[in-house]
């Protein structure tokens, strides 16, 4: 602020009041005195204000693209996908994967409309405070440089928080994985139960929650992404007939895929995809069928159960280890062995 003295009135950078103040009494004190309480204070409301409408408004535009973002980019389509069977069976289907998907769509969207509000509630303050700061006659600009060189050295000292902080934000908005999916993160392989900007929870299967710093996830394998598939390699016999063995595991996929207590769990007609391998104790033979997500265990488990009761049924062997012993030499050498063997032990 300037010093006034009896030759000059108030400065064009000083607030209105001064000047107002100055015109009417000509008092230097009082004139600085409405400066103070009256024009700094209304300007640094009028900032504030400013800034709130400006959080208002992009918070309203935010708000905007969240719901299209939840709503798809084709949300008629996918109310017309048909998988699995016709018929009650396949609406039920359809309408709980188009549920789940939409579900986890709306949890995306509303994450990032939440992270972005933050931003930029964070950058409109921060504004307001320098300008409100400036307003007050301060030099700013040593602030600024101030705040760059410990954002810089912020940056430098915390790199891996900064990393999981910023893979957290890309998993979220390309949908790596999600809270309830199984996923396989190299070390730990689980259930996720929470995701956050910093660090992933998850559960094993024998009950242990892993914390999982986002930033050192180089891969993700997700078991639960819109849907699954459980393949299941059947061993038989070398003496068995792989056309009836094939026919018979048809048969039994089939009857799977019409139990009615799989529907919305089979997703698709389940096929038999043939000899997958001749190893040393039988032939496999490979079964694959298309499951909802994170079903793919409990249905491999049931056709694990009914291809056992079918092939008892119709005498179809599973085989077990076999191993044929080759003995070098003629049985003269062998007992001659045996026998300077027997003395080494009697000497002994």
């Amino acid at each position: 602020m300037s010093v006034l003295n009896e030759y000059t009135e108030c400065d064009p950078d000083q607030a209105i009041s001064c000047r107002v103040v100055w015109r009417m009494t000509a008092n230097e004190t009082l004139a600085d005195l409405a400066e103070w309480v009256i024009g700094k204070p209304l300007a640094i409301l009028g900032l504030v204000l400013i800034g709130l409408f400006t959080r208002w408004v992009l918070h309203r535009v935010i708000d905007r693209t969240v719901r299209r973002a939840e709503e798809g980019v084709i949300p008629g389509k996918a109310s017309r996908l048909s998988l699995g069977h016709s018929g009650s069976g396949s609406k039920l289907k359809v309408g709980a994967q188009t549920n789940a998907n939409a579900n986890r769509r709306v949890q995306r969207a509303r994450t990032m409309g939440s992270l972005l509000k933050s931003i930029t509630t964070g950058v409109v303050m921060t504004i307001v405070v320098i300008m409100s700061i400036d307003k007050l006659g301060y030099n700013v600009a040593p602030l600024i440089a101030s705040a760059g060189i410990l954002g810089l050295a912020l940056g430098f000292g915390a790199q891996s928080l900064v990393s999981d902080f910023l893979s957290g934000i890309f998993m979220i908005v390309e949908d790596q994985y999600g809270v309830g999916d199984e996923i396989d993160l190299g070390e730990a392989i689980g259930t996720v139960e929470a995701v956050s900007l910093r660090v992933t929870r998850l559960r094993d299967i024998n009950g242990t929650v892993w914390y999982v710093r986002n930033g050192e996830i180089m891969r993700v394998g997700n078991m639960s992404q819109n849907w699954a598939r459980t393949v299941l390699d059947i061993s038989v016999g070398y003496a068995e007939d792989l056309v009836k063995v094939r026919r018979v595991l048809e048969d039994v996929a089939h009857d799977l895929w019409e139990d009615e207590d799989f529907h919305g769990k089979v997703i698709e007609e389940p096929s038999v995809w043939g000899v997958q391998d001749l190893g040393a104790d039988g032939v496999s033979v490979r079964v694959a069928l298309k499951t909802a997500p994170g079903l793919q265990w409990g249905v491999a488990r049931e056709m694990r159960q009914r291809i056992k009761a079918r092939f008892d049924f119709e005498g179809i062997e599973i085989p077990f280890p076999q191993r044929v012993v080759w003995h070098r030499g003629s049985d003269a050498g062998a007992d001659e062995a045996a026998e300077e063997a027997a003395r080494e032990t009697t000497t002994s």
